[in-house]
């Protein structure tokens, strides 16, 4: 079997209908048609949806292992077929081929900026170590050598003072450069992917229209820039900002007292673990959150647009049920 007829396989196990599997993931009942009748086939992006409706893992769909009665084990010589081949690498390429592309994009336009940025960062997060080391050198260095003196000399503490004041001014104006220019980069950046999207929209076929609901390609332009706008905004600042402050800070306790360090250390492993499970679970939140979104646009653009054909049947309240329950 090849993927669509593995698709239609189960689904008549499991009694389902295509509108049924159209509701549940979204995708236009005229592509899943298409499906049946051969003149496509599923794409990548849509399987894991499908995998979710049918209930089933990506290795099951794609290779028909426990569902699929020509499924042969690979002592057997079974071979996987060129296009399952091709879509589970765009299955576990999407991601990181998706982000190069995006750091690539911004780079394009915006690569002196970015790197003026991470300078900046630097020098924020020197000036802001320099601060906190000040206070070992004011105890140590002069506030107890001046203890029990009748005429302390305050000459060389005022001197070290405005130093360190000095460093905090460089701080506050590198922090104030690379938050301005983050922002130059930030909206620069949407306002091109916008223009470009739209661009290469109108180049499209119509085809790619009746085979991708409206909700999805609304989603594009609201939901997924908006999330782009969260990341390559505050997310990689306090990513960078985070990583040499943590670096730099690491380098200075280790020169104190290598010990303490790997003490303080292990809550900081465990906060790690922490975050790793709390961003797994997170980004699956995230992921349906989107679908949601795409099934809550798509349902109200639908009955919108057939909003005669809704009042001239008398099906408010059936619609009205309807997108409450999708809204919940």
């Amino acid at each position: 079997m090849i993927i669509s007829e593995r698709i239609f396989y189960i689904m008549e196990q499991k009694n389902m209908s295509q509108l049924e599997l159209s509701r549940r993931t979204g995708i236009a009942t005229s592509n899943i048609s298409d499906w049946k009748k051969k003149k496509t086939n599923p794409k990548a992006d849509c399987l894991l949806s499908i995998c979710d409706a049918l209930d089933i893992t990506p290795e099951q769909l794609l290779t028909g292992k426990g569902i699929d009665p020509e499924y042969k084990d690979a002592d057997m010589d079974y071979e996987v077929t060129r296009a399952d081949i091709k879509i589970l690498k765009q299955i576990h390429s999407l991601g990181d081929e998706q982000y190069k592309r995006l750091m690539a994009y911004i780079f394009k336009n915006y690569g002196i900026h970015f790197i003026f940025v991470l300078v900046c960062i630097v020098l924020s997060v020197v000036a802001s170590i320099q601060g906190t080391l000040f206070m070992q050198r004011l105890i140590d260095d002069y506030i107890m050598p001046m203890i029990g003196q009748e005429t302390p000399d305050f000459g060389n503490l005022f001197r070290e003072i405005v130093r360190v004041a000095g460093f905090y001014l460089v701080g506050v104006a590198a922090t104030y450069a690379y938050n301005r220019i983050m922002v130059t980069i930030t909206q620069g950046t949407l306002k091109n992917l916008r223009d470009d999207l739209f661009e290469h929209m109108e180049k499209l076929p119509i085809k790619y229209f009746d085979t991708h609901s409206h909700g999805d390609i609304m989603s594009i332009y609201t939901n997924d820039i908006d999330t782009i706008q969260e990341c390559f905004g505050d997310g990689i600042l306090m990513f960078f900002d985070a990583l040499v402050l943590g670096l730099m800070a690491l380098y200075k306790m280790w020169r104190m007292d290598y010990r303490l360090t790997l003490l303080a250390l292990i809550p900081a492993l465990i906060m790690f673990g922490i975050g790793t499970v709390m961003g797994t679970a997170m980004t699956k939140r995230w992921e349906e959150r989107q679908q949601a979104f795409s099934d809550l646009s798509d349902f109200a653009q639908e009955n919108f647009s057939g909003i005669a054909v809704i009042k001239a049947f008398v099906k408010e309240l059936k619609e009205l049920m309807a997108f409450r329950k999708l809204n919940k």
